[in-house]
């Protein structure tokens, strides 16, 4: 049963020698489609106008490295690069895969290169004699020097695709080094923009306090003089104190995004950096979207998925060609003897070399096992290449169709605030006249407070959106030709 199975092996592995191409895949990630759009309808040239702005989509245009500095914000740009320079994590992270290159190259070096050692003995020892046939014990000093070599030859490869399979692990942490930057950067521009945004809501918010405040107590007197009802006097304590109400949350909320801001610039909560306001933000006019085909070499996460489809490939011809012979070559020069004169003497020379050929015949199906598992890895890693090619496109499609949705809002939020603001001039000037009373311009003012809230929400998510969108795109790698996107 044993010699049946040893002839099964080698009959195997005398068939995988013959076809090379069976050691590995190639490693190319598989063909995904391109589609002609991204979402399910095509994507439009431009946004509606809003805040002045009608974005542009640059079909066909590469992404932008630096694109937080379209913002045209010093400060903003501050942020940022204090954040790339200082994190711990983006730090952390770097010198993690400096480590990973140096054992690469330690692996490739002991790997492919002969190894040479400079052996140095010395020896004290004593060996028993037989009684009656001489003295009782023997004691004698050694002394050698050798130098020693040893070297495997990669006939069939698995140095050299185990060596492979660790740069393309190298590869995948350069890009998720990469992925971490951008995502760095993105979280620092998407939570200066909360903040920015938060500070204006607050703003309003605590002086829509201050005129429902002044329509309660205004409310309060009209009661007493009888001229009101005691349910609308307690309906405008209500609205007064709710609207109150929300303020702690919204403080409790920039807090929140003050301190992740500060850790993500590397600094303590307590040192949190000044955000810029949000008048200061210019939203880019030019947005850049790739093709498909450019996007699957511009996503870092794409990069790294392809990376370890390349190393899963590596690691099945690795597992191949541990089926087949190994041919190693050692050797050894020196000198040794019992005393420093032998060593020194002509006879005192001291070399051996030997080859050793060995062949795997019998280990109980694990080189088998291991090959399939290693098989199963390759489709694996093939099914997440796939994975991370399908949720790029869809994250892709959703920032496009946030930007045009994000455009309308706005639009319509301006509109109503136009309206709300021109209603309020008009009541504030009939209030100065007597014709209408001061709770009739309060409550024109609340109308126009509210109004400019949602055009604050509305502009900052379009803003904040518009950061999602040019993460999404990625970044061509080095060498690649980069678009200027105009201003």
């Amino acid at each position: 049963m044993k010699l049946a199975y040893k002839t099964s092996v080698l009959a195997v592995a005398t068939a995988l020698a013959l076809a090379a191409c069976s050691f590995g895949p190639s490693g190319e990630p598989p063909a995904m489609p391109s589609p002609e759009h991204y979402g399910a309808q095509a994507q439009p040239s431009k946004t509606v106008a809003a805040g002045g702005i009608a974005q542009q989509f640059d079909l066909g245009a590469t992404s932008v490295p630096q694109w937080w500095r379209l913002y045209r914000s010093d400060a903003l740009d501050a942020l940022v690069d204090e954040g790339l320079r200082n994190s711990p994590t983006l730090a952390g992270a770097q010198r993690t895969l400096a480590a990973a290159q140096e054992e690469l190259r330690a692996q490739v070096g002991s790997s492919t290169l002969p190894s040479v050692d400079g052996v140095a003995q010395v020896e004290r020892a004593r060996s028993p004699v037989v009684p009656g046939l001489g003295p009782q014990e023997v004691q004698y000093n050694f002394f050698a020097g050798q130098i020693q070599a040893h070297y495997t030859f990669d006939f069939f490869g698995q140095t050299r695709y185990a060596n492979s399979a660790s740069a393309a692990r190298v590869n995948v942490q350069a890009y998720e080094l990469e992925a971490a930057r951008r995502a760095l950067a993105a979280n620092i521009v998407g939570t200066a923009i909360s903040v920015a945004a938060l500070d204006r809501q607050i703003a309003l918010t605590e002086r829509l306090v201050a005129v429902a405040s002044e329509t309660a107590n205004e409310d309060q007197q009209r009661y007493a003089l009888g001229s009101i009802s005691h349910v609308q006097a307690l309906n405008s304590t209500q609205d007064a104190d709710s609207i109150a109400a929300s303020l702690p949350a919204m403080r409790q909320q920039r807090a929140l995004a003050v301190h992740a801001l500060a850790v993500l610039m590397g600094r303590t909560p307590d040192n949190a950096p000044t955000v810029p306001d949000l008048d200061s933000l210019v939203l880019p006019e030019h947005v850049p979207v790739v093709v498909p085909s450019d996007l699957l070499r511009s996503r870092p996460d794409i990069q790294a998925a392809d990376a370890a489809v390349k190393a899963a490939a590596a690691d099945v011809g690795a597992a191949t060609a541990q089926l087949f012979p190994s041919l190693s070559l050692t050797g050894s020069m020196g000198r040794g003897g019992f005393s420093w004169p032998a060593v020194l003497s002509g006879a005192g020379g001291l070399w051996a070399i030997g080859a050793s050929l060995s062949q795997p015949l019998f280990h109980g199906g694990a080189l088998f096992a291991q090959r399939r598992a290693s098989i199963d890895t390759y489709d694996a890693a093939v099914l997440h290449y796939k994975s991370a090619v399908l949720s790029a496109f869809q994250d892709v499609a959703n920032s496009l169709a946030a930007l045009d949705n994000d455009a309308q809002t706005l639009a319509s939020t301006e509109r109503a605030t136009q309206a709300a603001r021109t209603a309020f001039d008009e009541t504030a000037s009939r209030a100065r006249l007597g014709s209408l009373p001061s709770t009739a311009q309060h409550a024109s003012e609340e109308r126009f407070l509210n109004a400019q809230l949602g055009a604050v929400r509305a502009g900052s998510q379009r803003m904040s959106d518009t950061a999602a969108l040019f993460q999404s795109m990625g970044e061509l790698p080095p060498g690649q030709p980069q678009a200027t996107l105009r201003e």
